[in-house]
């Protein structure tokens, strides 16, 4: 019978198959897509007020104008809170990679935030009504809302190319996310200012109530959940 001869044992190459672990992002893009597709919808259907928020940093025509409280519920508010839930959820997560406490294509991880992100600003805004409904403060809440709604989704929006370039780019130093969350909570408060400045007459009619609504729903659940938040990754 023929044998193998040890020298042709030796050549053998030896063959080691490694799996190849690649990460879902469909998910991510789709929801980016969707996002453009409703700021892009929004703007043909509402033409003239998307011009008038897109301006929202160089002039306060959107705030006198849009200030009743029924456009808190049309399609405009609607779709660009859309846009804004899903641009913060996204911006959270991909910080919370950034800083080494998860992962930036876990699409259970950014389902749980979103669902997290919608569950406070709807309870908090039911609290709101109630406060409001006993305090007989619905017209200040009403318009106070409105303003920190507008602006907050303004924000939104500009995260959203942030969050892309976040999401696509891998070895993102630690200082940008914190730098934009500063630059974040620097806006809020100029916000609060420039609400404060608009409705002083009527605060300063309620001050009171006012500094309770402040305390109970301006900063104690920031607080609570800054403090969960902190508590929970140490």
């Amino acid at each position: 019978f023929p044998t193998r001869r040890s020298s042709d044992l030796h050549t053998m190459t030896e063959y080691v198959l490694h799996p190849r672990i690649t990460e879902n992002t469909d998910w991510a893009t789709l929801l980016f897509l969707m996002c453009f597709a409703t700021i892009a919808i929004t703007k043909s259907v509402f033409e003239n007020r998307f011009s008038d928020f897109a301006n929202l940093l160089f002039s306060d025509k959107y705030n006198k104008v849009y200030r009743e409280s029924s456009n808190l519920k049309n399609g405009f508010t609607i779709a660009l809170f859309f846009v804004q839930v899903v641009s913060l959820a996204f911006f959270i997560q991909l910080a919370l990679s950034i800083y080494g406490y998860g992962s930036k294509t876990d699409w259970m991880q950014y389902i749980q935030i979103t669902n997290f992100l919608l569950f406070f600003i709807l309870a908090k805004v039911l609290v709101e009504k109630i406060i409001a409904t006993s305090f007989h403060i619905e017209e200040f809440v009403e318009q106070f809302n409105h303003q920190k709604v507008t602006y907050r989704t303004y924000i939104g929006l500009l995260l959203l190319p942030i969050n892309m370039l976040f999401f696509y780019f891998d070895h993102i130093s630690t200082a940008l996310p914190s730098a934009i969350i500063a630059i974040v909570i620097v806006a809020n408060l100029i916000t609060y200012i420039i609400s404060i400045k608009n409705y002083q007459n009527l605060i300063f009619s309620k001050l009171f109530y006012f500094i309770l609504y402040l305390c109970a729903l301006e900063i104690a659940p920031y607080y609570f959940m800054y403090y969960w938040f902190t508590k929970g990754i140490a």
